[in-house]
C-alpha cells in the first residue's frame, strides 16, 4: 500500500482513522525519544527519520543524494510497520528487543530483519518503541554504518 503524498501531513490524512491515530502516536513517541540529530522526513513512501546531509554529507551509499535512513514508519496493506535499522545492524539491540517484546505484548512478535509489523493497532507497544528509539545515537549509527558499508 503505497501512499502518494507530498508532505507528512498529507500522508497521515490519507490513512484510515485508526491508523492515523496510531501513526501520529508513533510519530510523537519517536520524535520525543530519538537522540538529537535525526530529522523527520517523507521518504520511500513512508515517514522516515534520517541523518541529514548537514550531519553526514556522504548520504546513503545506495543513493548519496539521499540522507542516511535510520527509522521509518508506514501503513502497509495489512499492518503498520516500524522499520528500525538499528535492530538489523546491532545484534545486541535486536536481542534486547526480542526479549522485551513479550513483556509488553501477548501476541507473537511479527518481525523481519528490520521491520516490526503490527496488525492490530491496539497491540503497538509505544513504551517499548520509545526505549528502542533511545538505544542508538547518530554517532553510534554513523560509526557502525561506515564500518559495515564504506569501502
Amino acid at each position: 500500500m503505497r501512499i502518494e503524498a507530498g508532505t507528512i501531513e498529507e500522508y497521515v490524512q490519507q490513512l484510515p482513522e485508526d491508523r492515523q491515530q496510531a501513526i501520529e502516536k508513533l510519530r510523537h513517541i519517536i520524535k520525543e525519544n530519538l537522540p538529537a540529530g535525526f530529522e523527520e522526513t517523507l521518504s520511500y513512501g513512508m515517514i522516515g527519520y534520517v541523518i541529514p546531509h548537514s550531519i553526514y554529507p556522504d548520504g546513503y551509499h545506495c543513493n548519496p543524494t539521499e540522507p542516511l535512513p535510520f527509522l521509518s514508519i508506514g501503513s502497509q496493506k495489512n499492518f503498520i510497520g516500524v522499520y528500525h535499522m538499528g535492530i538489523y545492524a546491532f545484534p545486541p539491540v535486536h536481542d534486547w528487543f526480542v526479549a522485551e517484546y513479550p513483556k509488553y505484548v501477548k501476541t507473537k512478535l511479527d518481525m523481519g530483519k528490520s521491520c516490526i509489523r503490527f496488525k492490530k493497532m491496539e497491540t503497538i507497544p509505544y513504551e517499548l518503541i520509545a526505549e528502542l528509539c533511545r538505544k542508538i545515537t547518530v554517532d553510534d549509527y554513523i560509526a557502525h554504518y561506515e564500518t559495515a558499508w564504506k569501502k
